[in-house]
């Protein structure tokens, strides 16, 4: 069947179904990605900042160009902004629960939250949700558009492994939705979100952003989706089971995660249960 005919069948227009989107410019790609280290480097930087940042570099570029890359991106610095008394009338806001709290044990806390992952020709966006007390990566969701059902996707994901007593996020629109919250509300989960004038109320996730950008993204370069996400997928796995974490008195997040869950870890027979045990009660009175 020809296209006209098809066109004429659904009453379309031709002209549409001829059309080809225009692809990125490379100067766009680039900007982003410059803009992604800065904002990387210094999170409480905002547009006005960067801008300037920009142009030391004797890149010419207009800040309001700046905004509007930043909110595709987005990313936001961690500035009190105006008329913060004004919540959205669609979604609920919800408090931030988790002041002079420290995470006790595994799913007592995770937090999520969304980062710019870039290509070589593009970018993509990254979710993950992560244990506050272990830092263990629980769940993550790549993909090319910041849509719902990818954040969604890595909430199913986690719930798969665990119920955590208090969730945290940010205030953005993918943590706000009904379909987010009363998916964590069915489960009897507390949902926190950060304060707009906090800096630190998600520091685990925004670590392990800078974590993960230092040292796989800005160093391996990707060039695909397939690429990132397999590179992104080995980079989680070393993060989790061979990084060591001096926070963690240099254990990995696994050992942590499954130690405190009572889980024997036979992959790595060298460690003593006791001094195991010991150190999460170590880690437990110094992060209390």
């Amino acid at each position: 069947m020809s296209i006209r005919h098809q066109a004429d069948l659904l009453s379309l227009n031709r002209s549409g179904l001829y059309y080809v989107p225009r692809g990125v410019s490379p100067e766009e790609v680039a900007m982003k990605h410059r803009i992604d280290e800065l904002y990387t480097k210094w999170p409480f930087y905002g547009s006005r900042r960067i801008t300037a940042c920009l142009r030391r570099e004797d890149i010419s570029i207009a800040r309001k160009r700046v905004q509007r890359y930043m909110q595709e991106m987005g990313i936001e610095g961690i500035h009190p902004g105006p008329n913060l008394s004004k919540r959205a009338q669609q979604n609920r806001i919800y408090p931030y629960l988790l002041r002079n709290v420290t995470a006790q044990y595994p799913h007592h806390i995770w937090g999520v939250d969304i980062t710019y992952i870039r290509l070589m020709g593009g970018w993509m966006y990254l979710v993950a949700v992560i244990d506050w007390y272990s830092r263990y990566v629980v769940s993550w969701e790549l993909d090319q558009s910041m849509e719902q059902p990818f954040v969604m996707r890595a909430v199913e994901n986690a719930l798969s492994k665990g119920i955590p007593v208090i969730w945290n996020s940010d205030q953005g629109s993918h943590f706000t939705s009904d379909l987010y919250t009363k998916r964590l509300e069915l489960e009897g989960i507390k949902i926190s979100m950060d304060g707009r004038r906090r800096a630190i109320d998600n520091v685990f996730t925004e670590r392990l952003w800078r974590s993960l950008k230092y040292e796989d993204i800005y160093l391996k370069e990707y060039r695909s989706p397939r690429e990132a996400r397999a590179g992104i997928e080995n980079y989680f796995k070393f993060y989790n089971e061979d990084r060591p974490h001096q926070s963690l008195n240099d254990k990995t997040p696994l050992e942590i995660y499954k130690i405190s869950l009572n889980v024997k870890d036979t992959e790595r027979p060298g460690e003593a249960d006791s001094d195991l045990n010991q150190l999460c009660l170590t880690n437990e009175k110094k992060w209390s």
